[in-house]
């Protein structure tokens, strides 16, 4: 599934065509996808094809296509503060898209059939804390991922704001996915070919829009011996912060706004347009023929015009190219949060800890 549009040749490329197609309609989606490098999730080897809308499966690891988690975000209608469950998490790309946008006070679960895959999810995870300077422009609710399988969760759990399920589901458990959603919650999942938005408005109703029409593998469910009870899974606690945590994410959101105010500009990386080379229509005069067989043939002869539409052609080559190295280095990332949490008059080991342990 995908190939909406047109391939990028970086994960900025590819927002462009995926806002080009309305696919990202909105600010906060579109920043969430800027903020997480699609290519990160690929395993080395495959980074190549990260920017094609295609979907991408490699043993249990796999990753939809762009255009599909674009629609599901803008579906999803996130906003701070809510909870999250992802049905399929599998990279836990999409998770941590989310938990950019809900933020420290939201709940974001995910889980997983497969064992391997949430141990890679949470690779991926703690290499973005630890080394994406998005973490730091972002008040962010980290995910939990947990093994098990989507169809087992214990029927005594809590139930969520917002559910998204990255399997297609069939439609005798259409109403087991609409249990574990809260009243004015929205799921968004994949049904008979098509992804469709479910809102639930009151104890027993719910309204339906299609998105997509789409092509998922179902939902697996486990083989069992015949009269043996399902494992059911646990889902995650629904924890409330330490008071020392609350005081980091307080910290840093205060320091953050400060340098907001004092350089606005500075923290922020505006992607440089891209500059796109004209193609100029060469005019050549055609000012001899010669025969060849019974033919009249019009030969070209190189002038003086030709020479010079070249040279300006070079030139304004050379200038583009020095224009664009020059627009990258003025939008070189500067992690302002990071620099203010350095020059506090702190112990290190408090700085640290407001830096959450990352070392750049």
């Amino acid at each position: 599934m995908g190939g909406a549009v047109s391939a990028g040749e970086d994960n900025n490329d590819l927002i462009d065509n995926l806002k080009d197609a309305q696919y990202i309609r909105t600010g906060r989606v579109e920043q969430a996808f800027r903020a997480i490098d699609r290519g990160d999730y690929y395993l080395d080897g495959y980074r190549d094809n990260a920017y094609k809308d295609l979907a991408w499966k490699h043993g249990n690891i796999h990753l939809s296509a762009p255009c599909i988690y674009s629609e599901v975000m803008e579906a999803l209608k996130l906003q701070q503060g809510l909870s999250f469950l992802n049905l399929g998490s599998g990279t836990g790309y999409l998770s941590t898209m989310v938990g950019l946008i809900i933020g420290p006070f939201g709940v974001n679960h995910g889980v997983e059939l497969h064992t391997d895959v949430v141990e890679y999810a949470k690779e991926k995870l703690d290499d973005f804390i630890k080394n994406s300077d998005s973490f730091d422009k972002f008040e962010f609710c980290e995910p939990i991922f947990v093994v098990g399988n989507c169809l087992e969760i214990s029927s005594d759990s809590h139930q969520y704001d917002r559910i998204y399920c990255g399997a297609g589901v069939q439609k005798d458990h259409e109403n087991y996915m609409k249990i574990l959603l809260k009243v004015g919650g929205i799921l968004v999942m994949p049904i008979e070919d098509q992804l469709i938005q479910i809102t639930r408005t009151g104890q027993c109703s719910w309204e339906s829009k299609n998105i997509l029409a789409v092509s998922f593998a179902p939902l697996v469910q486990k083989n069992r011996a015949e009269g043996s009870k399902p494992d059911a899974v646990e889902l995650p606690p629904v924890t409330v912060r330490s008071l020392q945590d609350l005081s980091r994410v307080y910290i840093r959101r205060t320091l953050r706004d400060l340098t907001n105010e004092e350089c606005p500009d500075k923290g922020l990386v505006q992607r440089a347009p891209q500059k796109r080379k004209r193609r100029r229509c060469r005019l050549r005069r055609i000012n001899t023929y010669i025969f060849v067989g019974n033919q009249l043939i019009p030969q070209a002869m190189e002038s003086e015009e030709d020479e010079q539409i070249d040279q300006e052609q070079h030139k304004e080559d050379q200038e583009q190219q020095e224009a664009q190295e020059k627009d990258v280095e003025i939008l070189k990332a500067v992690n302002v949060l990071r620099d203010k949490i350095m020059t506090l008059p702190l112990p290190e080991s408090l700085k640290t800890y407001l830096l959450y342990y990352r070392e750049k």
